[in-house]
C-alpha cells in the first residue's frame, strides 16, 4: 500500500496497450504503481487500458512512441515525467516476432531488419533514456526469450536479438553501480498472446503447449507476476539476471 509517506512509484511499460504488455501494466497498477502505457498502434486498446485501471482507482496515462526512434523515446521519459513527476520502473516489453518463422536462410533484409530495429535498439533507447532519469532505487525489466534455450529452427534471427538482449542486461546492471538500481530480464516460453499464437497451425499450438512439464501454455498474466516480482520490493537482490518464466520447458 502506498502512503503520504511512500508515494507511487512510475513505471513505464512499452507496447503495453494488448497481450502480456496490458497484463503487466494491470498487474503494476494493481500493486499501486502510476503507469505510462506506451503503444506504437493500437491508440484505442491503450485508451481503453487507461481507462479500466482509472475506473479501478489507479493513475496512468497513454502515450504514442516508436520506441526504435531515439526521439520519440525521449518524448515518451518527458511525458512520463510531466505527468507523474518521475521514472522509477522501466518494462522493455514491446518486441515483434515474424509470424512465418523463416529459416536463417530465408529471412531477407527488411524482416532481419525491422526486428533488430524494434527488439534491440528499442530496449537500448529507453534503456539509455533511463540510465540519466530512473529515479533512485528503481528497476528496469527487459524482455528476452527461452527460445534461445530451445535454438528452435526458424527463430534464429529472433532469437539472435533476444540474446544481444541477455548481454545487455548483464551489463548495463554493472553499469549503474551506485544507483541502486536492478535490471534484470524476463525470458517467457510459449504464451498464448496474438505474437505467438499468429501464423501457427492448431496442432503447433498444442504440441508446443505440452512440451513443458505443467503441460499448457504462459498466460499474460503469468508472466506478469515474475515482472511484478522483479521490480517490486521481494526482488531487490535479483540484479543482471534473466528469469526463465516457461514452465520447466528450457
Amino acid at each position: 500500500m502506498n502512503t503520504a509517506s511512500t508515494p507511487a512509484k512510475v513505471a513505464i511499460v512499452t507496447g503495453a496497450s494488448r497481450g502480456i504488455g496490458a497484463a503487466i501494466t494491470r498487474r503494476l497498477a494493481r500493486d499501486g504503481m502510476q503507469v505510462v502505457v506506451n503503444y506504437s498502434s493500437g491508440k484505442e486498446a491503450a485508451d481503453a487500458l487507461v481507462a479500466a485501471i482509472a475506473a479501478s482507482g489507479g493513475a496512468a496515462i497513454a502515450v504514442k512512441a516508436n520506441v526504435a526512434d531515439a526521439g520519440e523515446v525521449q518524448v515518451l521519459f518527458d511525458a512520463a515525467e510531466a505527468a507523474f513527476g518521475g521514472v522509477d520502473v522501466l518494462v522493455n516489453n514491446a518486441g515483434i516476432m515474424p509470424p512465418a518463422l523463416p529459416s536463417l536462410a530465408d529471412t531477407d533484409d527488411a524482416t532481419f531488419d525491422s526486428l533488430f530495429a524494434i527488439n534491440v535498439k528499442g530496449s537500448f533507447n529507453t534503456m539509455r533514456q533511463a540510465a540519466t532519469r530512473l529515479r533512485h532505487g528503481g528497476s528496469v525489466l527487459n524482455f528476452s526469450t527461452s527460445v534461445i534455450g530451445l535454438a528452435l529452427p526458424g527463430y534464429a534471427v529472433y532469437g539472435a536479438t533476444k540474446a544481444a538482449i541477455e548481454t545487455m542486461t548483464a551489463i548495463f546492471a554493472k553499469e549503474l553501480r551506485g544507483k541502486n538500481i536492478t535490471v534484470n530480464a524476463v525470458a517467457p516460453g510459449p504464451t498464448a498472446t496474438a505474437l505467438f499464437l499468429n501464423g501457427k497451425t492448431e496442432e503447433t499450438i498444442e504440441r508446443m503447449g505440452k512440451m513443458a512439464p505443467l503441460e499448457r501454455l504462459g498466460t499474460p498474466e503469468d508472466i506478469a507476476a515474475a515482472v511484478a516480482f522483479l521490480c517490486g520490493p521481494d526482488g531487490r537482490w535479483i540484479n543482471g539476471q534473466t528469469l526463465r518464466a516457461n514452465g520447466g520447458l528450457v
